[in-house]
């Protein structure tokens, strides 16, 4: 499978003029590098048959990789009569990347070394109304500390941060992000770069939980097939033949905005929620549980959308009619998704989303289709779906750019930085 996303997007930061090898000779290296990635271990004399290239070519262009530090031998291997040949190995610590994902709530990191093993993680909570200038100086103190903490600066070659909104992938700008206060056309990724020096690209959050899901989750090995995740925000990522669909404006699987019987038709607004988002998303799921438990006490008002689902399970009457109304509505919109796409695998992710009452009602609910009727289960990477997208993403645009380490850029605190975060 490839790796779902479109491999002409670019991060912003240097000039990336090097992303195509301008030599045979960087050609073969690129390609050796990337057929010892996929068949580790292996030697020379591998390589070779392998490739098709001629063993000088492959001694050379191995060379050079030793020399960089993207090689190294990891000791002799089993012999076939003769010198026991070299085993070689790629240096998955020449380099690192950092995944971001910027939610409703809070921000959260990962450190991870070029086989995507996460080696650190940061989070912290959004304290105010999650401003352009708020989130944006959180993300930047906690890259500055997990660099600070496990000293890998000058090794970090790319990093992704995921955004919850319409997201201009190609100029790195959040168009529009209403779980968000006042995110409207935020160039988050030239930001995010003039203050870290990282070369950094935006997604959207939840085709970065696809990304994650089809690379190293439930929806590996499938070439089409649906994210959906429901937090506070309802979207979609949206995986055929292998790759992310974008749209021709970056808002294919903005299904949060979908109109489905049942909920009121209305006019598609910018920084608006829409009417699928409004009534399964999180505060929807809990104004309907006050509407069917005539508002409730104190207590009622205090429990989670998965609480409720919960309450469902163990017999509560308001709560099953809860996930009932909240599944009907879900099974709808994936019912329209697949009388479109035909795709045979719909996973459904975030903290809602997975929730296994939820996942069994849409499950049953879609299953009474005789068509249009995709197999329905649940994220196996969880919350960390977005993260792992993250780390795929800026691992396979680094290796898109040979490898190479960005010129070091002068750093910047700017003025009232220490005080959002403080």
């Amino acid at each position: 499978m490839k790796l779902p996303v479109n491999p002409s997007l670019s991060a912003v930061g240097p000039s990336h003029g090097g992303s195509r090898p301008t030599s045979m000779r960087e050609w073969n290296c690129r390609h050796l590098l990337q057929l010892l990635r996929r068949h580790v271990p292996c030697s020379r004399a591998d390589l070779v048959r392998i490739s098709g290239l001629t063993a000088p070519t492959v001694s050379a262009a191995i060379d050079t990789l030793q020399r960089r530090g993207l090689v190294r031998f990891a000791g002799a291997g089993s012999p076939k009569g003769g010198r026991p040949p070299r085993i070689l190995e790629f240096n998955a610590r020449y380099g690192y990347v950092i995944g971001a994902d910027i939610g409703g709530s809070g921000v959260r990191l990962v450190l991870a070394d070029l086989c995507g093993t996460i080696v650190g993680r940061w989070q912290k909570t959004i304290s105010a109304k999650g401003t352009p200038d708020e989130v944006i100086a959180l993300t930047i103190s906690g890259i500055q500390r997990l660099l600070a903490e496990h000293g890998v600066s000058p090794k970090v070659l790319q990093s992704v941060a995921g955004a919850p909104g319409i997201t201009d992938v190609r100029r790195g700008r959040v168009l529009s992000a209403p779980n968000l206060h006042d995110w409207h056309d935020v160039p988050l990724a030239e930001r995010l770069y003039r203050e870290t020096g990282i070369p950094t690209t935006v997604e959207n959050d939840v085709n970065l939980g696809a990304i994650g899901e089809g690379r190293c989750g439930v929806a590996a090995g499938i070439e089409n097939f649906v994210f959906i995740a429901i937090g506070s925000g309802v979207g979609a990522g949206i995986v055929v033949n292998g790759n992310l669909l974008h749209g021709a404006n970056w808002s294919a699987g903005e299904m949060g905005y979908m109109q489905v019987p049942g909920l009121p038709g209305q006019p598609l607004t910018v920084n608006r929620l829409g009417a699928l988002e409004s009534s399964i998303g999180g505060q929807g799921i809990k104004n309907a549980w006050l509407a069917f438990a005539n508002g409730g006490g104190s207590e009622a008002q205090r429990l989670q959308p998965t609480e409720i689902f919960d309450l469902a399970a163990a017999g509560n009457a308001h709560a099953q009619r809860v996930l009932q109304e909240t599944s009907e509505h879900l099974a709808a919109a994936i019912t329209n998704l697949s009388l479109v796409l035909d795709t045979p695998l719909v996973v459904l992710g975030g903290g809602i989303g997975r929730h296994p009452g939820l996942v069994e009602a849409a499950r049953k609910a879609v299953a009474r289709n005789q068509f249009a009727n995709p197999e329905i289960v649940s994220s196996s990477l969880g919350p960390d779906a977005q993260l792992h997208g993250a780390i795929w993403l800026a691992i396979q645009i680094a290796e898109q750019r040979g490898f190479h380490r960005a010129p070091a850029i002068r750093t910047r605190r700017r003025r009232g930085m220490k005080s959002a975060i403080a």
